[in-house]
């Protein structure tokens, strides 16, 4: 089915009006994940905009429920639902077919209630068996990236990718260890740039679902920007760090984060590519790190995001066993 999807999504991208991702919870956090791996995928094929006049729109991403309210009148809506049954993400696809847009859905199955209001249906197919839906997160990303390779007219790069999450189930013992440095914290910020974010959005959503322990996702730039001021020795502090594009200035910045909350005694943990662990001195992560590998013959959202989709999830399972949690 990805195939298919990248081939519509690059019609609607060639006709000028629009793609939206939308979803909710899970699927929200996997949506904007999916935006970042199209943008990368419509600029690297250089898929022009109507008449050729430049290049195409970049797609974007919105809440199921704000979409809703206000829905495009043309372009290409893409849901993400992994059992196809969220109610704001069905008045989405409602309002964007009555609005006059086309619609899609990416879910579990061909038979859920989403796929009547689908015009086209990319099946993943493996029903999720965790509450926290970490499946559902990880098996929209996937269709997104086939989606992502069918843009670009190449193959999916199944051994690169099947390597990168081999290697996160590798990295469970580092979750331990982090989640028992940070179990007793009050909370925890996790902090990410550039096509980390979705990922940092997914790791604060598990962790206040499944460890039901508050957490939010900040920009590496935002936090310094006041947050910073709410935070204490009782504040948990996750860096996500494994996009290449920018890698210098991104870690620089990073660090910055890290030195402030050295000074405020934050415990910090961090989910980092090789590189970017080397750079960054071993007292600044007090409470562990979990290293990912690079992957430079993936695309560098497809990367990053495969790179930290299952250690964040052991993370967060983790501290909910910390926690005494199921």
């Amino acid at each position: 089915d990805g195939p298919r999807l990248g081939r519509a999504i690059r019609a609607a991208a060639e006709t000028g009006g629009g793609i939206v991702l939308t979803g909710c919870g899970t699927s929200e956090n996997a949506a904007r994940g999916i935006e970042e791996v199209l943008t990368d995928a419509l600029r690297r094929a250089r898929v022009p905009g109507p008449a050729g006049r430049g290049p195409s729109r970049r797609p974007s991403s919105r809440q199921a429920f704000e979409l809703a309210l206000d829905p495009p009148a043309r372009g290409l809506v893409v849901a993400v639902s992994h059992e196809g049954g969220t109610r704001a993400t069905l008045d989405a696809m409602r309002a964007a077919r009555a609005a006059g847009a086309r619609t899609a859905l990416i879910t579990v199955s061909d038979r859920s209630p989403g796929a009547e209001l689908a015009q086209f249906v990319a099946v993943t197919g493996e029903m999720d068996q965790s509450w926290c839906h970490t499946v559902g997160y990880l098996s929209p990303l996937l269709a997104g990236i086939a989606a992502g390779a069918a843009i670009r007219d190449v193959p999916v790069e199944r051994d690169e990718i099947v390597d990168l999450l081999r290697a996160g189930l590798a990295t469970a013992d580092a979750a331990e260890s982090i989640a028992r440095q940070l179990g007793s914290v009050s909370r925890i910020v996790i902090v990410a740039s550039g096509s980390d974010r979705p990922a940092a959005a997914e790791l604060a959503l598990k962790i206040e679902e499944g460890a039901q322990l508050p957490a939010v996702a900040r920009d590496v730039e935002t936090i310094l920007h006041g947050h910073l001021a709410a935070t204490d020795g009782m504040t948990g502090l996750v860096l996500l760090l494994a996009d290449p594009v920018g890698r210098a200035e991104r870690t620089a910045r990073a660090i910055d984060v890290l030195r402030a909350a050295a000074e405020i005694g934050m415990p910090v943990a961090c989910i980092v590519a090789t590189r970017v662990a080397g750079e960054i001195d071993a007292p600044l992560t007090p409470a562990g790190r979990i290293v990912v590998p690079e992957a430079p013959g993936l695309p560098a959202p497809v990367a990053a995001l495969v790179a930290t989709a299952i250690p964040l999830q052991l993370l967060a399972e983790r501290l909910a066993r910390v926690r005494g949690l199921d």
